[in-house]
């Protein structure tokens, strides 16, 4: 079941009115939306619909064309170490060794090296990739490429992660051991996330409330909050949000494996 933090926090982002235009092409029409501490919240829309140039906005690397967003309560203008945004591609540099990819994050905030990559070590054992340290991006699977991008993306401890489309690339069965190695990173972490993602059972798998956006300009079509309907335990209240979202997207449900895919799992 999606995890819930039942407990009443201080809002850690706040989106005041995002409207975003590229070369007069309207994407986001005036996004407004609270997300609070420890809370994640998965974006689900159709593709180009400005899923993406949210996060990046809230990562500090585009500014809206109008709007501001704030981060623990201050006004977001550019990347901060506090803010970590993780692509589809895992981006690790092929010069560098695992460890020292993880430990790149690290010296950028001028950690010394060497306790750097003593922190990345034991950051990719969290990932289980122990035994992997020092070996190249090539030398390794795409899974275990991505499960280092996790651990990168991790260990300087953000308080705001922001995950645009972090699994898909991958096939199906190393996606959901990456769903579940995520899951069990961000209960320890608890950082506030920000998932952007085209996989609805993913959506319903991690987040706590989700947003369906429409086709651009991109507005709210709906949103989904997760909390109550996990303390029920009732898979079925979950397949029906599921073929509710699935129908706003137009897309027909004809076989609901949710439920399915959760026993799989175990959760």
């Amino acid at each position: 079941m999606p995890f819930c933090r039942s407990e009443a926090k201080p809002n850690e982002a706040v989106f005041q009115q995002y409207t975003k235009s590229f070369s007069g092409l309207h994407v986001i029409d005036g996004f407004s939306r609270d997300i609070e501490e420890g809370e994640l919240v998965a974006f689900v829309g159709p593709s180009g619909c400005g899923k993406s140039t949210l996060l990046h906005i809230a990562a500090g690397l585009e500014l809206p064309g109008s709007g501001r967003m704030l981060a623990d309560g201050q006004a977001v203008t550019g990347p901060h170490p506090q803010r970590t945004l993780m692509f589809q591609e895992n981006a690790l540099y092929p010069w560098l060794t695992l460890r020292q990819n993880v430990a790149l994050a690290l010296e950028f905030q001028q950690v010394d090296k060497r306790e750097a990559c003593a922190q990345a070590g034991a950051w990719l054992a969290k990932v289980n990739l122990q035994g992997f340290e020092d070996y190249f991006p090539h030398q390794v699977s795409g899974g275990m490429r991505q499960r280092a991008a996790l651990a990168r993306a991790f260990i300087s401890q953000p308080k705001v992660l922001l995950l645009d489309e972090p699994f898909g690339a991958l096939d199906a069965l190393t996606r959901m051991t990456l769903q579940d190695a995520l899951r069990k990173l961000i209960r320890a972490e608890r950082p506030t996330v920000l998932l952007v993602t085209h996989d609805v059972d993913e959506a319903l798998f991690l987040a706590d409330r989700i947003l369906v956006f429409s086709a651009r300009p991109a507005t709210v079509l709906r949103e989904f909050n997760l909390v109550h309907h996990e303390k029920t335990h009732d898979l079925s209240e979950f397949s029906a949000i599921r073929r509710q979202i699935l129908g706003l997207l137009g897309i027909e449900a004809e076989q609901d494996n949710f439920a399915k895919i959760i026993e799989e799992v175990g959760v």
